[in-house]
């Protein structure tokens, strides 16, 4: 996929999942479904976490021969974080911007820098397109996750 339509992609998709989530209220975003999952707010903390470290993978792989990035560890960012506590309102705001800012930062990435090794956590080496084009996969995953568990909350 060229970066392009990835970032055409995903300002739409943000643009209309931020739309949607406005309407739920905090009660429902705070609401857990076990002690071991992550509310909608978390998830949406999640999305944040995970744009930001690939915000620094995008920028770095353009200036490098090769990108040796460490692993995430996401479950201790997003409780070191504390989503739970933001206001809903300025949480989705923060995740729209950020990801449109994304989106702009992707648009720049010079096409002959998108094949820079890139290994992430001692894993295989994959390029800086497939991390640019995996994103959005990631993204649309956790969408999908908040629109399950709005059904949920709306039975």
């Amino acid at each position: 996929m060229v970066v392009d339509v990835v970032a055409d992609k995903l300002t739409s998709i943000v643009h209309e999942a931020a739309l949607r989530m406005r309407a739920l209220d905090d009660a429902s975003v705070s609401a857990k479904r076990d002690a071991d999952a992550w509310s909608i707010k978390e998830i949406i903390g999640h999305l944040l976490d995970s744009a930001a470290n690939n915000h620094q993978r995008f920028v770095r792989a353009q200036h490098s021969r090769a990108l040796d990035y460490p692993k995430y560890e996401q479950d201790a960012w997003v409780d070191s974080q504390d989503y739970q506590s933001w206001p809903w309102t300025e949480l989705i705001e923060f995740w729209r911007l950020y990801n449109l800012h994304l989106a702009h930062v992707i648009r720049r990435v010079p096409k002959d820098r998108l094949n820079v090794e890139c290994r992430i956590a001692g894993n295989p080496p994959v390029t800086l397109e497939y991390l640019i084009e995996d994103y959005l996969v990631h993204l649309q995953h956790h969408l999908q996750q908040i629109e399950e568990r709005k059904a949920d909350i709306h039975q």
